[in-house]
């Protein structure tokens, strides 16, 4: 098995055998979950409708205030409810210190450098939560309603993924960075390839050169990889990171696992760290990548460094250019912003002992509290339409960084040497300046030390206990029904539509079901609400539909625009469940006589009961795996919870062994509310 499937078996309950496959679906117990405020606010208003029937491990839950919070606007209605929402379930539930307070950390970075072990399966409510798999773990965005029952339930279901492995070999050019990495990677082998609805699993003997914040960064843009999450598999680096942690309640519950040498890789790709360069991905895609040398961009009117991918050694090593810069005479002259904000104040705290904060604040940055900022423009922090600029984030979709926002994504210190002129500069040669002994020094990474090889386990997983299987045992969901027959003009979409053009940032939070509606595709396609409601009500796409960031309002938004049904030929691992647990109706199909046919405009019609869909004359069959046709059935995942309680996991999965044998009809949900909940 690999190290992925390892973690996964080791956390599966009545699973029967000691080995998993992909396509095995299990029930699974999380070691952790996962949320920021912008998630909770709305997972609350679900736990509440759910009668807050308590924690099933409130001292697994981390929650991190970070994506709209900002000291200069804490006290604006819409942070501060979400701030009260957050202070409250912290002391109605004791987090103690897993709930830390806003800007202070964000979510990602302190628990990945406080909490996070090896062998340890993650799960959150932010697609960047693969971050967590640099250490050894598992690490898995969901979406909101997919979390708050893994809360209260303590458990989920997953059906196992096939795994692709990114085999590191030689060793990077000194002052290389992980982002650098990760930007060679995408180059490669492109975005939602290789790595679509698959875990990677990244190894290989180049790792020993690459330091946890480094594989950071890495595991961290996975998602923009296209994959479900991360695992790096542990080494001596991991025993070193994990030994230097202070906190013993978060260093004792480790199991470290390798890949068998026999295990079964859906895909193996190499990468030559020797022949890395800086890199920088160009708008409007993480994988439009070029290195540094070879890129044209205009001047850019901002800067930012931040952002959950900068790691505390990005930001020693971009102080450190700055330094550099400052000492050759560069003066930050050149009009624009300049914006740095750390991830922790852990890091603040640490940059200013190292001396380093001055030197960014000397070459005209100004410091922000740690939060997400101009990465999500969803807060105080937006960029203008038609801005161009440069960050060390790790997405540039449009409107990303705010409406009509054009970013370019590239290392920490590549930002800082460009911020000079406000003009893209290779940060090499003034890398190269640099003494990088005293740079390993300050960022505590011991590589000239002897290093303990992991004591490697098998996993472990709970006792098998069998369940009588019965029909009475899965759900039954026979009562609400659709109509007979789906029928609908098409609105055609291509591949990797991503989240933030299908619900945008800014209207996320609507307050109402036609304002929500409304935001669907609002800036790529101003015309999407009214010629859905004019009876352009079936979406089909390409591949990777709903890619991206973990927003849950996408498929609200869908719904809410009077959208019926999507066809594509895959969905996004995140964006797909939540489709299902929302009650929207999500086909796969893989037919390239139904793409060609179902054109902008076309009519479609869809058997729901005979799984047929009819377009121009032709006829295609279509499948449901059965635990989304339990959801669809049921009208979400809510109310399959509303029916079995603590128990709907082990009912689902009962009922996926009882797929062939009972019949399904399936309803969506009614939104004719006037006013959204969040």
């Amino acid at each position: 098995m690999t190290v992925c499937e390892k973690i996964l078996l080791q956390h599966a309950l009545g699973h029967k055998t000691q080995f998993v496959l992909p396509g095995n679906v299990l029930r699974v117990t999380p070691d952790w979950l996962l949320s920021s405020e912008a998630a909770w606010y709305g997972m609350e208003k679900t736990y509440h409708r759910m009668g807050r029937p308590g924690f099933f491990r409130k001292d697994r839950f981390w929650l991190a205030p970070d994506h709209v919070v900002d000291p200069r606007v804490n006290h604006e209605p819409r942070p501060k409810a979400m701030i009260d929402s957050c202070e409250s379930i912290a002391r109605v539930m004791d987090l103690g210190d897993s709930y830390s307070p806003p800007n202070t950390t964000i979510m990602h970075t302190e628990f990945y450098r406080s909490r996070c072990q090896p062998g340890m399966l993650v799960f959150g409510a932010d697609s960047h939560t693969s971050s967590a798999g640099c250490l050894g773990a598992l690490a898995i965005g969901m979406g909101p309603t997919d979390l708050v029952i893994q809360l209260v339930t303590g458990e989920t279901y997953i059906e196992v993924p096939e795994v692709v492995r990114i085999r590191f070999a030689n060793a990077p050019p000194l002052g290389l960075s992980g982002k650098d990495v990760i930007l060679g990677v995408l180059r490669q082998k492109k975005r939602n390839t290789v790595a679509a609805g698959r875990l990677v699993e990244y190894t290989g003997e180049g790792l020993r050169h690459l330091s946890c914040d480094a594989r950071f960064a890495i595991a961290n843009m996975t998602t923009e990889f296209g994959g479900i999450g991360a695992c790096v598999v542990p080494d001596e680096v991991t025993v070193q990171y994990m030994e230097k942690r202070r906190n013993p309640k978060h260093k004792s519950h480790f199991i470290y696992f390798r890949p068998d040498e026999a295990a079964y890789y859906a895909g193996s790709y190499d990468v030559d760290l020797s022949t890395l360069n800086h890199f920088v991905a160009l708008y409007p895609s993480p994988d439009n990548v070029v290195p540094v040398t070879e890129a044209v961009l205009p001047t850019f009117q901002g800067c930012f460094i931040g952002a959950c991918r900068t790691s505390e050694e990005d930001l020693i090593l971009a102080a450190l250019v700055l330094r550099e810069c400052l000492k050759i005479g560069m003066t930050p002259d050149a009009p624009g912003l300049r914006r740095v904000t750390p991830g922790s104040i852990p890091i603040v705290n640490q940059l200013k002992e190292l001396g380093l904060l001055g030197f960014y604040e000397n070459a005209g940055f100004v410091i922000g509290a740690p939060g997400c900022s101009y990465c999500i423009g969803r807060g105080v922090d937006k960029v203008g339409r038609g801005e161009t600029w440069l960050s060390s984030q790790n997405r540039n979709y449009r409107d990303r960084m705010g409406p009509g926002s054009i970013a370019n994504i590239t290392s920490a210190s590549t930002v800082a040497v460009s911020s000079f002129s406000m003009t893209l500069q290779d940060p090499q040669p003034i890398i190269d300046r640099i003494d990088l002994s005293e740079y390993d020094k300050m960022r505590a990474h011991w590589k000239d030390e002897v290093m303990p090889q992991p004591e490697f386990s098998d996993p472990h997983p709970p006792p098998f206990a069998e369940d009588k299987i019965s029909e009475q045992a899965a759900p039954n969901s026979r009562l609400t029904m659709l109509p007979d027959s789906i029928i609908g003009c098409v609105q055609r979409f291509g591949d990797n539509v991503d989240t933030d053009s299908i619900i945008p940032t800014d209207k996320c939070m609507s307050d109402t079901v036609e304002a929500l509606g409304r935001g669907a595709f609002c800036y790529s396609r101003p015309e999407f609400y009214d010629r859905a409601q004019a009876g352009a009500s079936i979406v089909v796409a390409g591949a990777s539909f709903g890619s991206g960031s973990s927003r849950e309002p996408a498929p609200k938004a869908l719904q809410a625009a009077g959208i019926q049904a999507i066809i594509a030929k895959s969905y996004a691992f995140i964006y797909g469940r939540n489709q299902a647990n929302n009650g929207l109706l999500g086909i796969k199909l893989d037919d390239e006589e139904f793409y060609g046919l179902a054109q902008e405009g076309a009519e479609v019609s869809i058997d729901i009961r005979k799984h047929l869909i009819h377009c121009r004359g032709s006829t295609f069959p279509f499948g449901l795996d059965s635990i989304q046709q339990e959801l669809l059935s049921s009208g979400g995942l809510l109310r399959v919870y509303n029916q079995f309680g603590a128990e709907l996991f082990k009912k689902l999965q009962l009922s996926a062994m009882l797929a062939d044998k009972l019949p399904k009809n399936i309803q969506v949900p009614n939104y004719k509310a006037n006013t959204m909940e969040w």
